[in-house]
């Protein structure tokens, strides 16, 4: 079924560039990876530790060097966690932009109220699929249309791949947490930090298709922005 375009003009809101943003969140996303490589650093050097401990009977085990080990493990927890919640609140500004230039574009292919696109975050459980929900009703209104002013569908795999890792790198980092937070043997530490890392690695890749799914719809709302009114 193809959507039929709503005059730009019939919207009681107007126009705004989200590119300025888009630049902010693509910063604190690479800003994410950063923190989540040092969390790998850190992260393979506490296995490293724990395997050479482990495989002579703790012998040769070095507390200091553990001891900094964990501190280092702690601190790179801490920098990833300041990091995500800087580009959450960045990322969900930007993402209220977009959905509100969508309903300059056409509203009708909106399935959700413009507040909902902070509200959708935090309802729990839910917030595993309304806001892709609201995320594709953006993407298809911002989808650039043909010069006879027809629709032009746009595949929506880098909006589709980055929801699908992004949810479950949050599942595995979740579960990966709690396993590490129970831990209590040497071997279970290890294991656990093994699963850390995994999850570690796997918000990375999550980070770089976030990047390119906001740059890639940022570049279409200029695109669809330029048969109309054009961002202010």
């Amino acid at each position: 079924m193809t959507a039929t375009p709503v005059p730009m003009a019939e919207s009681r809101h107007q126009l705004r560039s989200p590119e300025g943003l888009a630049k902010a969140v693509v910063i604190l996303l690479a800003v994410v990876i950063a923190t989540d490589v040092l969390a790998l650093a850190a992260g393979l050097n506490v296995r490293s530790l724990l395997g050479a401990a482990i495989a002579d009977d703790f012998e040769s085990f070095d507390e200091a060097a553990a001891d900094r080990a964990d501190w280092l493990y702690v601190g790179a927890g801490s920098l990833q966690v300041m990091a995500m919640l800087a580009t959450a609140v960045v990322f969900i500004i930007w993402f209220r932009r977009v959905r509100l230039n969508a309903e300059v574009f056409d509203a009708s292919a909106q399935p959700m109220k413009p507040g909902w696109t902070i509200g959708a975050w935090f309802v729990p459980i839910a917030n595993f699929w309304l806001p892709r929900r609201i995320a594709g009703g953006i993407w298809t209104a911002s989808a650039q249309t043909n010069t006879d002013g027809s629709w032009r569908t746009v595949s929506q795999a880098p909006m589709n791949l980055w929801w699908g890792v992004w949810v479950f790198s949050v599942l595995i980092s979740r579960f990966a947490s709690k396993r590490y937070e129970q831990a209590e043997l040497p071997q279970e530490i290890m294991d656990a930090a093994g699963m850390v890392l995994a999850s570690d690695a796997l918000d990375i890749v999550a980070a770089a298709l976030a990047i390119h799914f906001v740059r890639t719809l940022t570049r279409m709302q200029g695109e669809r922005a330029a048969f109309g009114t054009s961002p202010r």
